[in-house]
């Protein structure tokens, strides 16, 4: 029996761990979340009742957590690319990066998406004020550390680099990477330009139109 994801094409969170199902060819079963599929929807609650996606069903064992859905796929469904490297202190960097992606880019980034969603007088705007500083803090840093690199922590396509994909492709859309940072736009545009990201990022057009803040004419 193929493995069920329960996620949605346009989710950041979702998409990272699609990169790491096609990045090894990793047959499943996509789940859609859609309001109007109660019966998907039923089965997601009673999964995870956080009801935060995405969540993987593999056999008897459920996963919750996008980088421990790719940590699960490591250890139980191997294939030719280690997303996780097998030397632990190399695995340790490639943990590392993975966290700032997803807590000091993605985070801030849907600070501004939730907070558009909220009704006006219920806003937020000394918290947007605060997530746009950090994501101007987080995109010096990295205009920093990815001088010479290639991928986010090492020189082959990991965990991080399933993070740092949409964790930037949203992030650009929301509060525009300032054109001095040189390695963040070219790191992007090679995050892009990977095939497995280019699929996710091509499932997700149909869905553009959700986007709170409004969908850029590109990417």
């Amino acid at each position: 029996m193929a493995m069920q994801l329960y996620a949605h094409p346009f989710s950041s969170y979702c998409q990272k761990a699609l990169i790491a199902f096609y990045e090894n060819d990793i047959p499943f079963e996509l789940r859609l979340l859609e309001h109007d599929n109660e019966q998907v929807m039923a089965e997601f609650a009673a999964l995870w009742p956080l009801k935060r996606f995405p969540v993987l069903v593999d056999s008897d064992r459920t996963v919750v957590e996008s980088s421990i859905i790719i940590e699960h796929l490591g250890l139980h469904h191997p294939g030719p690319v280690r997303l996780i490297p097998d030397d632990p202190r190399a695995a340790l960097d490639v943990r590392a990066m993975d966290r700032f992606f997803d807590n000091y880019i993605s985070t801030p980034q849907q600070k501004f998406v939730f907070d558009s969603l909220r009704d006006a007088e219920n806003r937020d705007p000394q918290g947007v004020a605060e997530a746009r500083s950090m994501l101007d803090t987080a995109y010096r840093w990295l205009d920093v550390a990815m001088a010479g690199r290639e991928w986010a922590a090492s020189d082959t396509f990991s965990l991080a680099d399933c993070a740092a994909a949409p964790a930037l492709f949203y992030a650009d859309w929301t509060h525009p990477i300032d054109e001095t940072f040189e390695n963040v736009h070219a790191y992007r545009q090679r995050l892009l330009a990977r095939p497995s990201f280019t699929r996710a990022v091509d499932e997700a057009r149909p869905y553009r139109s959700l986007f709170p803040l409004g969908a850029p004419d590109r990417d």
